[in-house]
């Protein structure tokens, strides 16, 4: 068994780790004395050097989780976010090497905070968000147009409709894809997506990418039922069923008005059989 003075490199590695990544306070203390065993940190060059990653890994904090959350970043301040950048860094440390995958955990973090009790709707901004930001990074995907055809030649039983890499459904009691878009693009302006959560208006926002661009929109019910089904793995008459029984009184959802809009925003991509080869992204 290893002791203190004989650990191998990893443990070592881990100890500063867990140093670099203590909260201030006694836990950081506690961080420092385990690593002092290895090094001693309170030497003022070695306490000069833990401070300088320090401060860097905050950096790299603040930039990787404004990045991912641009409209959380702009509903709290530049300062604020610093800060509620440190806290995400010190409760939910990176654990890979690719910061621009790190920060999927905010929307947990900000729903379980006592001091934002006020702000509920915050932790669904931040899943729209993250899932905004992972349809960016998703693999790229070549509409197949000519696969359409088969609505029109085959059987729809088995027949399903392949979705755009990073297509999501985000159901919220609030109008999270009006707060990201006003944020982001003006539309709708913010004073009315701010009206449209004071009237407590629930959404269903759509995540989606358009080619190389990430999208959001509210949907109704049989959209995101259709959708959902689909992801399930219905074919095209079981997602229609779901898509009806998700419908208003008297009925209002029109499936080709629907496909058409989907495959003019990039969102369908293609026909194909559930028997069929799985789509390769790249």
């Amino acid at each position: 068994m290893n002791t203190l003075d004989t650990l191998t490199l990893a443990q070592q590695q881990q100890l500063l780790l867990d140093a670099l990544f203590a909260r201030p306070g006694d836990g950081r203390h506690a961080a420092d004395a385990r690593l002092n065993t290895q090094l001693d940190v309170w030497h003022p060059q070695s306490a000069r050097g833990l401070a300088a990653y320090r401060s860097n890994g905050h950096a790299m904090a603040e930039r990787a989780l404004r990045a991912a959350y641009p409209v959380i970043a702009a509903m709290f301040g530049e300062q604020n976010f610093d800060l509620l950048a440190r806290d995400l860094w010190h409760t939910h440390p990176p654990r890979g090497g690719d910061l621009a995958q790190w920060g999927a955990a905010l929307s947990g973090f900000l729903q379980a905070s006592d001091a934002l009790s006020d702000a509920p709707y915050l932790g669904d901004v931040a899943r729209a968000e993250w899932a905004l930001h992972r349809a960016a990074s998703a693999a790229d995907a070549e509409p197949d147009l000519p696969s359409f055809a088969r609505l029109a030649s085959e059987d729809p039983h088995g027949l399903t409709l392949s979705l755009s890499p990073g297509a999501t459904v985000i159901g919220s009691r609030f109008p999270v894809a009006s707060l990201v878009t006003a944020h982001l693009f003006g539309d709708p302006c913010l004073a009315e997506a701010a009206q449209r959560l004071r009237d407590g208006i629930g959404e269903l926002a759509l995540v989606w990418r358009q080619g190389l661009r990430p999208r959001i929109a509210a949907i109704d019910l049989s959209a995101a039922a259709l959708v959902q089904a689909l992801q399930a793995g219905a074919d095209l008459p079981g997602a229609l069923d779901a898509a009806c029984a998700a419908d208003t009184e008297p009925p209002s959802f029109d499936f080709s008005a629907w496909l058409t809009a989907a495959v003019t925003d990039g969102l369908v991509i293609g026909v194909q059989r559930l028997t069929d080869p799985a789509p390769t992204w790249r």
